[in-house]
């Protein structure tokens, strides 16, 4: 399957779930492709033919763009290492979890979550460990007893009844044995970050951003490297996506910077060096640099970019 065709495919499962879905961004280099909201939930999605095609800088950006969005990195894919994702089953690349399209319209349109997550070694599920220990002492069945019946050893049982990952077939005797099911459904939404993430303070700008200027007047910003928006600024709780430069830098991405905005609800901001007034185009505030300096707090810029 064509990359495009992938991508057409990924947004159509996404719109029939009532997804707002962002233009694509075609730009080279990039972290993600698509960004989808529906009332609850953020994705920011990486498209690619080969998962292992994700290289950890790459997940690590998604990352970081995620969790400013406050929402969940996801990668869409058709295979990993010389075989086809199976649907119904989670993948990690870095971290983030990666999944078939099959598998994001089970969950997202049937309502049917995934229960199978890949590992080195094979397929495995998660099941209820503290569930499993209340059966298993309810049976009074000691750690050796259900070891004994599952073939495996009594520290393998205190495993799973701590949390460790069993095998789909050891799964099933389980529920077989005590007729109950136990297996959990994975989360796609739940993202915690395995790429170790540069601590406060050691994220520099770069040189011709304005970013001491927006620190003096109660502003954050976030240099991004591998997206439309050059920069995310934050200001108490509002978030918005910017972009800076020459005009000629700019303007290809400001339509996609605006479009991304509306979608994810945030404000958009694009930053020209060589413009020295300010104007909207559609709800996105273009502002010359020399224009943004005059600004004297944060509120005002925000205001600025409402009206």
């Amino acid at each position: 399957m064509t990359q495009d065709r992938l991508l057409q495919m990924v947004v159509s499962v996404l719109l029939t779930a009532g997804f707002r879905v962002s233009e694509r961004f075609h730009m080279r280099p990039r972290s993600f492709d698509l960004i989808a909201r529906d009332e609850d939930t953020i994705l920011v999605i990486k498209v690619v033919s080969h998962i292992d095609s994700v290289s950890e800088e790459i997940a690590r950006d998604l990352g970081r763009i995620a969790r400013y969005f406050r929402g969940s990195p996801m990668i869409i894919g058709e295979r990993a290492r010389d075989a086809e994702l199976e649907r119904g089953a989670v993948y990690v690349r870095y971290g983030i979890y990666a999944i078939s399209v099959a598998t994001l319209y089970d969950s997202l349109v049937e309502g049917i979550p995934p229960l199978i997550y890949a590992s080195p070694g094979g397929l495995y599920v998660n099941i209820n460990g503290e569930v499993l220990r209340e059966l298993r002492e309810k049976r009074n069945l000691s750690l050796g007893d259900l070891g004994a019946l599952l073939g495996v050893s009594r520290r393998t049982i205190s495993k799973y009844e701590c949390g460790m990952g069993t095998t789909l077939d050891v799964a099933l005797k389980i529920e077989e044995i005590f007729d109950r099911g136990l297996v959990q459904s994975i989360d796609l939404m739940r993202y915690e970050s395995l790429v170790r993430e540069k601590r406060n303070g050691e994220e520099k700008p770069d040189e011709d951003t304005p970013m001491s200027f927006l620190e003096r007047i109660g502003m954050k910003l976030h240099t991004m490297h591998r997206a439309p928006f050059q920069a995310l600024i934050e200001f108490s709780d509002q978030t918005i996506l910017t972009g800076y430069g020459s005009t000629q830098k700019v303007v290809k991405r400001a339509a996609l910077i605006g479009n991304i905005s509306q979608v994810t609800g945030m404000r958009a901001m694009c930053v020209l060096t060589d413009y020295h007034k300010q104007k909207k185009i559609g709800k996105t505030l273009v502002i010359g640099e020399e224009r943004l300096h005059t600004i004297e707090d944060g509120s005002e810029l925000i205001d600025m970019i409402d009206k």
